[in-house]
């Protein structure tokens, strides 16, 4: 039997759906050249669109109509509010008062403690130089104007929320730029560097700095990543691929045990980013670890879209990706197996809709469902939600009309912007002022790996869950009918990170307001990525867990946190144990792939797709 057209269930059309290529036809739908025989209306939309993608272009895909709009409701309020102008008045000379008797004291000899102290997790002006004339001034007047703009883009009553977000990120970026820390002769660890070592770190700056140009001109990887090489010692456990079509590979992980859970377990990664953030380094890898517990381990591998993809839709990714990886698992594994299956940020948002479609319809494959930093209500979905409006959402599908995917180097850009300080200008300091490179390492490697997505998809992503926040309020329809995650009756395994900016915490418990099954919740410490990657053994980390069995009543974030102290370590064996607990007795593990059912092993893990740019 051919791969690609193992039946799939739930494969019908959505209702409603416009037309659109085949997939994998190849031929790209015409994208800004105007169509002379449109009507009039057509091609003023086209021209208009044309122009939006080329603005685009130059302002990296933030929409300036967006972010006047949110400086105009600022403007407006506050020109309405002379109490509150006055009260900036007042901060102002507040601030001044405190920066002049800082500066009289230090003067007189005095030592004091600084007047204003930098926001948490700001590094910039650790170094012991920024304790001496003119350094300390320098910096103190930097931070009595960054107390000043906090304290006027927030708090103005009236302003809607987003666009005082918006307002506040925007103020903070432009005096980000203007931090002494950036400037080389105001900045005293560049200052001292430079003077001990003759100028050598500014040499080195400027060679690491025309190093990434030529990098980003050829294409080529950041500096470092030559020492990660995907196959090699990334996303290196063994496997073979036993199912390929227009969208995913399938990798099935070669047993490492005598016996196995009956349960196999199907990832299903993010399709932003390479697969294998959780295949990184032997003894960091996720895969690996499940493997020699003694489960059968499936992965997904998606494709890197291109411009001919540009239709693929969001139930394509569901129907070519969740269901057509369980319908191969089955003729593996056998048609009545159960599986666990897990979810990894955006991957577990197509997860929980493949879920929930499921449950509607009586399909009763899953066993569990594990859901890593994946969001399904986004309501309070993080700092991501300042650039999602009509208006921002509007121009980023007008550049990805033209183009046919949103580019990786835009996604990481936005990533960037939000962290600006730690991503973009410490960096620049450290590498180009201070002439050191940092260390890469398997995270990093994978980070810098980044991927496509299809005009469509992320069209109808941004726009149905992020914008209308379908899926947690009852309108997201697959084949034309609305589900609900409240249908699921599989045990839920959820994993919030602490420090996340990209899924909050928070916006992950919220599924305990939605689902009515078994739901074990689990808080982790470190990041979206670092805090998922935390093999035994990883120094400094501890986690919170606790299960809601169905019927139990409801905790609020804060009285969770609470109610569930710190426990140290990793949390992968605690989530194992659960898995286990969830299973079977040990059998045999079932063979790789099924030829006799169409279903060969097709090449070594990883595969052909994770290796497209």
């Amino acid at each position: 039997m051919d791969q690609a057209t193992i039946p799939v269930r739930h494969g019908k059309p959505r209702e409603g759906a416009p037309p659109r290529a085949g997939i994998g036809a190849g031929t790209p739908r015409p994208a800004a050249t105007p169509d002379a025989s449109a009507s009039g209306s057509d091609f003023a939309e086209i021209l208009d669109r044309a122009i939006r993608a080329r603005m685009a272009c130059v302002t990296g895909g933030l929409s300036p109509a967006a972010l006047a709009g949110a400086w105009m409701d600022w403007a407006a309020h506050l020109a309405s509010a002379p109490g509150r102008r006055l009260h900036l008045a007042d901060r102002a000379l507040h601030n001044g008062a405190r920066l002049l008797a800082y500066a009289a004291g230090v003067a007189a000899g005095a030592e004091l403690p600084p007047a204003f102290a930098p926001k948490p997790g700001d590094r910039r002006f650790v170094h012991e130089g920024w304790r001496r004339p003119p350094f300390d001034l320098l910096h103190q007047s930097f931070l009595a104007a960054q107390d000043w703009w906090g304290e006027a883009t927030t708090g103005l009553r009236g302003v809607t929320r987003q666009h005082e977000n918006a307002v506040s990120f925007a103020a903070r970026q432009m005096l980000d730029v203007f931090s002494p820390s950036n400037i080389p002769w105001a900045n005293p660890e560049v200052i001292e560097r430079t003077r001990e070592e003759g100028g050598a770190n500014l040499l080195r700056g400027f060679l690491n700095l025309a190093d990434d140009w030529a990098r980003l001109a050829t294409g080529r990887g950041a500096a470092g990543t030559e020492a990660y090489q995907v196959g090699r010692n990334l996303a290196a456990t063994p496997g073979k691929v036993v199912f390929r079509n227009h969208l995913i590979e399938l990798i099935q992980y070669a047993p490492q045990t005598d016996e196995v859970r009956p349960e196999p377990v199907l990832i299903v990664p993010a399709w932003i980013m390479k697969y294998y953030i959780l295949d990184l380094s032997p003894d960091r890898s996720l895969i690996e670890y499940l493997v020699r517990q003694g489960f059968t381990v499936f992965a997904i591998s998606w494709r890197n879209p291109g411009a001919e993809d540009r239709d693929l839709g969001l139930d394509d990714y569901r129907r070519l990706g969740v269901m057509a990886a369980l319908d191969a698992i089955g003729a593996v594994c056998g048609r009545d197996s159960k599986v666990h299956a897990l979810g990894y940020c955006l991957g577990g948002t197509l997860l929980s809709i493949a879920a929930a479609a499921m449950a509607r319809d009586g399909d009763g494959r899953l066993a569990t469902l594990t859901l890593l930093a994946a969001q399904t209500d986004f309501h309070e979905a993080g700092e991501l939600m300042l650039f999602v409006n009509e208006a921002e959402v509007a121009f980023l599908e007008d550049m990805m009309w033209a183009r046919g995917t949103l580019s990786a180097e835009q996604m990481s850009g936005a990533f960037q912007l939000l962290r600006s300080n730690d991503l973009i200008w410490s960096r620049m300091v450290r590498e180009y002022l201070l002439g050191e490179r940092a260390p890469m390492n398997d995270l990093m490697a994978w980070n810098a790996d980044a991927t496509r997505m299809p005009y469509r998809m992320h069209s109808e992503y941004l726009r149905g869950l992020f914008l209308h926040n379908d899926l947690a309020e009852g309108r997201y329809r697959v084949d034309g009918r609305p589900i609900a995650l409240s249908d699921i009756r599989a045990p839920i395994f959820a994993v919030g990170t602490e420090w996340d900016h990209v899924a909050p915490w928070r916006s992950v418990y919220r599924l305990n307001l939605m689902a009515d099954t078994e739901i074990t919740f689990l808080l982790t410490n470190g990041g979206h990525n670092a805090g998922i990657v935390s093999p035994p053994g990883h120094p400094r980390r501890r986690y919170r867990m606790a299960t809601r069995g169905h019927g139990d009543r409801y905790l609020d974030p804060e009285a969770w946190l609470a109610a569930n102290p710190p426990r140290d370590g990793s949390w992968w064996p605690a989530w194992v144990e659960w898995l286990g607990a969830r299973s079977g007795a040990p059998v045999p593990p079932p063979p790789m792939g099924a030829a006799e059912r169409g279903l060969p092993p097709l090449e070594d893990a990883p595969g052909t797709y994770v290796h497209q740019r």
